[in-house]
């Protein structure tokens, strides 16, 4: 871009990991409204905080009501969503927080351009499988009867599509899998990515 000149620190991420303690990595949560991503994503934050590691969670309402508040639902608004996204977690990355994100995702190119853009070996990808019969019925926001009535446009899972996930790091069936038990596989998963070993 012209005009542009990219700054650079003098301290590496390394060094802020070292401080840290920690190794930074971009947990993406995908799944469709109600499926429990957002559930899963702010008890990971709890354990991993109890646990002593430096987290920050961004959630798709959180980034929706500031950063991307301009944006629209359709498939140009969802593809501009991914890409600011894509750059805030780049820096969350570089100042080695383990980043938790929760967000629907709909689209395979998008997720994969994600991976691309942090490093794969930056990246988990947890695909939150769920019914979309089941996520209507615990939908408290009534965003799905909404969407059914046409009143809500480019829903996912009724009037847009949502593409599965081609191979995520971790499937949680989370109408099938009691919370505890899916945070538990989530921590036996991260942690070790995330630890810095002694």
């Amino acid at each position: 871009m012209a005009n542009v000149f990219p700054f650079r620190s003098k301290v590496s991420r390394e060094q802020r990991e070292h401080i840290l303690n920690q190794k930074g990595l971009l947990i993406w949560f995908t799944g469709l409204s109600g499926s429990g991503k957002s559930t899963l994503a702010v008890q990971l934050e709890v354990m991993l905080h109890q646990q002593g590691f430096k987290t920050f969670l961004m959630d798709g309402d959180i980034i929706r009501s500031g950063v991307c508040s301009d944006l629209g639902f359709d498939v140009p608004g969802r593809v501009e969503n991914m890409r600011r996204i894509g750059e805030i977690a780049k820096l969350l990355l570089e100042s080695g927080l383990v980043t938790i994100a929760s967000f629907i995702s709909p689209f395979e190119k998008d997720r994969a351009q994600m991976k691309a853009k942090v490093g794969s070996e930056n990246y988990f990808e947890v695909f939150v499988d769920c019914p979309v019969e089941v996520c209507e019925i615990r939908d408290t926001k009534g965003l799905y009867k909404r969407a059914r009535k046409g009143e809500i446009k480019d829903f996912t899972g009724i009037s847009s599509r949502y593409e599965i996930p081609e191979s995520p790091d971790l499937i949680i069936p989370s109408s099938e899998m009691p919370i505890e038990e899916s945070i538990n596989l989530l921590l036996e998963k991260i942690v070790p990515r995330v630890r810095v070993p002694f």
